[in-house]
C-alpha cells in the first residue's frame, strides 16, 4: 500500500442522490437541465482534483416524475459542454449496449475524447426493465445472459472500430496533396451473432486510444464481463467484508484472464452525509429521510420483488418467501444487496426505504469530514478498494463539502493528489494508453 494513492469519482445525479434532496430549501428544482449547473459541478471536482465525474443514463423515463426530478440530458451531451469548459477533470457516461448501435457510440465517445483531450470514459450497462425494452419495439427485457453476450459483442466491435485508424494515419503533406495515408485505416468486416459492422470508423483514433471502459454491474455475469473488459468498475457494497470479499473475487477473476490486476480499479460507492459535527450530520440525514413519500418506494420495491403490493407492510420485516437472485432477470447484484441490508439489520419496510432513500443501496452514512476519510481510508488500507464513487447527497453542497473538507484530510494523509500529474483520464488512473489491436494482425485496408 506503500505510495499508493486513491482515485476518487464524482457521481452527479440531478440535485443530490437523496430522493427527497430537491425538497431542501438550497436546491434548485431545475437545476438538471441547466448546462451551467453541471459545469460548476464539474468545475467544483476540478478543483478538488478528483479523478473523473460521472453521469449515469437511461433510455427511459425512471419513475414517477411527480416524485423528484426525473427528466435528464443525454450525459454525453453534458460532456461535451463540460469539457471545454475544464482541462484536467476526467469525464465519464453511461451508455447501453441494449439500445445503442457499436457505430454511432463509438463515434460518439471517440469525438467526446477528442474534443476534451483525452478525458472520456464510457460506463458500459446492458439496462434492464420492460419499460426501456419497450421504447425499442421490445416487449420486455432481453434474458439477463443473453444481455452480457451481446455486450461482449458489442464492446469487441467498439475496440476494432476504435483501432481502425492507425496513430499515424493522419500526414497532412500539403506538397504532396495527401492528408491521410489510406493504408493505415481499416474496414473491420466484423460479421457476429448480433452485430455486422464494416468499418472504419469516420473519426481517427482519439487521444486515449478509446475511452477508459467502466462497468458497474455485479452479478456473475457482470463480474464476469468485468474481469474481461473493464478498467474501473463502480460497485455498491454495504460492509467492509463484503467490500473485500468483492475485490479479491473480482482481481482474481481478472488475473485469471491473464490481466494485470491494478489495470482494474474497483471504486465502491458511498453517499456521505457531511456536517461540521457529527450531531448537524446526523440532523441533515434525519431531514431528508423525513421528506421521502414511503408509499412511493413501497410501490417500487413491490414490483422489484414481485410480490403484491399488500404483502409488504411499512411496519414489518420483509416476507419470507421473496424470489431468489435467479428468478431476477433485471439487477441482479442490487436485489441480493437490498434483501441482505434488510435481514442483516433487521429492517421494517419503512426504515429500508430511508437506508435506500440516499444511495439505492450504496453505503451512505452521517459524519464530519474526519469521519468520511477515517472511512475511506479504512476501506483503502483493508483491500476493500481504489477509491471511491463519491455520491453526494445532496448538490451542489455535498460535493463542496467534500472537496473543501475532505479531500484536504486525505491530502494531508498522503492519500490523494494535491496537484494533477496527468493530463488524461487514462492517466488519472494510471492506465497505459491502449495499443492499436491491428499493429500486429492482418488488416483488411479500405478500398481507395
Amino acid at each position: 500500500m506503500s505510495g499508493k494513492q486513491l482515485h476518487l469519482n464524482a457521481f452527479l445525479m440531478s440535485v443530490g442522490h437523496h430522493e427527497a434532496a430537491w425538497r431542501l430549501p438550497e436546491s434548485d428544482p431545475y437545476a438538471h437541465t441547466d448546462i451551467n449547473y453541471y459545469v460548476e459541478l464539474a468545475r467544483t471536482a476540478e478543483r478538488g482534483k478528483l479523478d473523473s465525474i460521472f453521469f449515469a443514463d437511461s433510455p427511459v423515463l425512471m419513475g414517477d416524475p411527480g416524485r423528484r426530478p426525473s427528466g435528464k440530458l443525454e450525459p454525453t451531451v453534458i460532456l461535451t459542454a463540460v469539457a471545454v469548459q475544464t482541462s484536467r477533470i476526467g469525464l465519464i457516461a453511461t451508455a447501453s449496449t441494449s439500445y445503442n448501435d457499436p457505430y454511432n457510440l463509438a463515434r460518439r465517445f471517440s469525438s467526446v475524447d477528442w474534443v476534451s483531450n483525452g478525458r472520456v470514459g464510457w460506463n458500459i450497462v446492458t439496462t434492464a426493465g420492460a419499460d426501456a425494452a419497450r421504447n425499442f419495439g421490445l416487449d420486455d427485457t432481453p434474458d439477463h445472459q443473453l444481455r452480457y453476450e451481446k455486450a461482449a459483442e458489442f464492446v469487441d466491435v467498439a475496440t476494432k472500430l476504435w483501432d481502425s485508424w492507425d496513430d499515424d494515419a493522419i500526414v497532412a503533406d500539403k506538397s504532396l496533396g495527401i492528408h491521410t495515408d489510406a493504408s493505415k485505416v481499416r474496414k473491420i468486416g466484423h460479421h457476429g451473432e448480433f452485430f455486422k459492422v464494416d468499418g472504419p470508423l469516420n473519426v481517427p483514433r482519439s487521444p486515449q486510444g478509446y475511452p477508459v471502459l467502466v462497468q458497474a454491474g455485479s452479478s456473475e455475469d457482470g463480474k464476469n464481463f468485468a474481469a474481461r473488459y473493464a478498467e474501473a468498475v463502480f460497485t455498491a457494497q454495504q460492509t467492509l467484508e463484503d467490500g473485500k470479499a468483492f475485490y479479491t473475487d473480482l482481481k482474481q477473476r481478472a488475473v485469471a484472464l491473464g490481466r494485470d490486476p491494478e489495470t482494474i480499479k474497483i471504486l465502491p460507492g458511498i453517499v456521505p452525509v457531511i456536517g461540521d459535527t457529527e450531531e448537524q450530520a446526523r440532523e441533515l440525514d434525519a431531514e431528508l429521510e423525513r421528506l421521502i413519500s414511503p408509499e412511493y418506494a413501497r410501490r417500487q420495491l413491490a414490483a422489484h420483488f414481485k410480490l403484491p403490493i399488500e404483502q409488504l407492510d411499512l411496519d414489518s420485516e420483509l416476507p419470507e418467501d421473496l424470489p431468489t437472485e435467479d428468478e431476477i432477470q433485471g439487477a441482479k447484484s442490487r436485489f441480493t444487496l437490498i434483501v441482505n441490508l434488510a435481514r442483516r439489520e433487521r429492517l421494517t419496510l419503512r426504515q429500508l426505504i430511508g437506508r435506500l432513500g440516499g444511495g439505492r443501496g450504496h453505503r451512505t452514512f452521517a459524519g464530519t469530514p474526519e469521519q468520511v476519510a477515517d472511512t475511506i481510508e479504512h476501506w483503502f488500507r483493508e483491500g476493500a478498494a481504489d477509491g471511491f464513487n463519491i455520491m453526494p447527497a445532496v448538490l451542489p453542497s455535498g460535493l463542496e463539502r467534500f472537496v473543501d473538507q475532505v479531500v484536504p484530510i486525505l491530502q494531508q494523509r498522503g492519500l490523494f493528489r494535491t496537484e494533477y500529474t496527468e493530463t488524461t483520464l487514462r492517466g488519472h488512473y494510471g492506465l497505459d494508453r491502449p495499443a492499436n489491436q491491428y499493429d500486429t494482425a492482418d488488416a483488411l485496408v479500405v478500398a481507395r
